[in-house]
């Protein structure tokens, strides 16, 4: 069965604006692919305070981002959260999600919360609320957000977006027999990308 490989990371702000495209091409994906999400890990575990000089960066991505998308964003994160340079803890949160059968709710709900309501998915304790609001247990969560099955689960994402080639968020990436093929990402529009998907696949059938 082909696989569409979607290498993301949840605060990803690139992968926000591109949500809404995303859904579409998933719906319009050919019935025999089978979608499979590989958290990136943008920024690994740190405590610190993010320097100013990288949150003014950051936040002209907010702002190019709204310019060419029309993403919305809620710049009182800024103010209200002590941002920090960490993205692993949100992915370790999907990696649980994922066990329960609600990978794509804890997806959107990391987003929304981060870009949306000024929450910091940075913080356990934010992704243990965020949990919570979308029927998961919030202890057993917790427990298992440091857990070495969800660490073992997370590496292994890792390496397949290193095996991948993919150092960019988010990428597409086709598997086909024993071949890989990179796709096309248009942040406007899907059918670029479905157009790629569709080619490989008919080509595939003349072999």
């Amino acid at each position: 069965m082909p696989v569409l490989y979607y290498i993301h990371d949840p605060m990803c702000s690139w992968c926000w604006g591109y949500r809404p495209v995303w859904l579409e091409l998933k719906a319009a994906l050919p019935i025999e692919v089978r979608v499979e999400n590989v958290l990136g890990g943008l920024a690994p575990d740190n405590d610190q305070p993010m320097p100013g000089e990288l949150r003014h960066t950051i936040q002209g991505h907010w702002r190019n981002i709204h310019a060419r998308l029309g993403t919305k964003f809620n710049f009182d994160f800024w103010t209200l959260c002590v941002p920090r340079r960490d993205t692993y803890k949100a992915c370790r949160a999907v990696v649980v999600a994922a066990r329960q059968n609600l990978e794509e709710e804890m997806i959107h709900a990391i987003q929304q919360g981060y870009y949306l309501r000024a929450m910091n998915p940075s913080d356990p304790d934010t992704l243990v609320r965020l949990a919570g609001e979308i029927g998961m247990d919030m202890p057993d969560f917790s427990s298992a957000l440091v857990s070495e099955k969800t660490e073992t689960e997370f590496m292994r994402q890792l390496q397949l977006r290193r095996a991948l080639g993919v150092r960019s968020f988010p990428s597409l990436v086709v598997k086909l027999q024993h071949e890989t093929f990179h796709i096309s990402l248009d942040y406007r529009s899907h059918h670029v990308s479905v157009h790629e998907i569709r080619s490989l696949l008919q080509n595939s059938e003349r072999v």
